[in-house]
């Protein structure tokens, strides 16, 4: 059996004790932009989860949430943000390392009993599954993952997290201890007031396909990116 974590207690209470957003220096009253449609119970490889559907209330988004424990106020659990990648998570591409960061994720959650993950639709850091594809066939001819979006005339990384810290604040989550090697995730939710009390690597396998990737993103994008030292010889 399964416990249905999102209406314990603990998670009422701090959802309606929280009427504030702490945005930068300023604060301002919360408006709800993301709302729970429904949510059942998925058995994975990783044992079992609970899944919990939101929709946004501003656009066409749908966000998926895997939860896994009974949520404590004084307990942060384990959390990731994570950003829809079609070829990754479903075609287990090693054009990138999202796949793997996900099943990394969900493996740490199940060991911890205790956790959540965040699914967002915002594919190829928001420009979609086609333009994916057309800068990945400007990958192909020798353009790096931000040299492709930038000669398709798009954003580097057009995401956005104010949506996925809403769901964590409505999960009754201001504290967590959030799996990203991404800096621009832990400022978001720490820019609505919801503490990360430890930033969590995830390691994954490195591929010789991954490694200009990487390089990218760790001297490109900031990413908190520990790289093995063949990388650069």
């Amino acid at each position: 059996m399964i416990l249905n974590l999102i209406d314990s207690p603990v998670n009422l209470t701090l959802r309606s004790a929280r009427q504030f957003l702490i945005v930068g220096d300023e604060t301002h009253r919360s408006i709800k932009t993301v709302e729970r449609a429904t949510e059942a119970n998925l058995p994975t490889k990783f044992g079992a989860f609970r899944i919990v559907g939101y929709r946004s209330l501003t656009s066409s988004e749908e966000f998926v949430v895997l939860t896994r424990g009974v949520f404590k106020s004084e307990t942060p659990p384990l959390v990731r943000i994570h950003s829809q990648c079609l070829t990754g998570d479903v075609f287990g591409s090693i054009k990138c390392d999202c796949g793997q960061q996900l099943e990394a994720a969900m493996k740490l959650i199940a060991e911890a009993d205790y956790g959540a993950i965040v699914y967002q639709q915002q594919e190829g850091r928001g420009i979609g599954i086609i333009n994916k594809i057309r800068a990945y066939a400007l990958q192909d001819k020798g353009a790096d993952t931000i040299e492709a979006n930038e000669r398709l005339g798009l954003e580097v990384d057009s995401r956005r997290y104010q949506q996925c810290a809403e769901i964590l604040l409505d999960l009754g989550l201001d504290r967590v201890r959030l799996m990203s090697n991404n800096p621009e995730k832990i400022q978001a939710l720490r820019n609505v007031g919801i503490e990360v009390t430890e930033r969590v690597p995830l390691l994954i396998e490195h591929h010789q396909n991954l490694t200009g990737y990487l390089k990218t993103k760790r001297e490109r994008m900031g990413h908190l990116i520990n790289l093995p030292e063949e990388i650069y010889g």
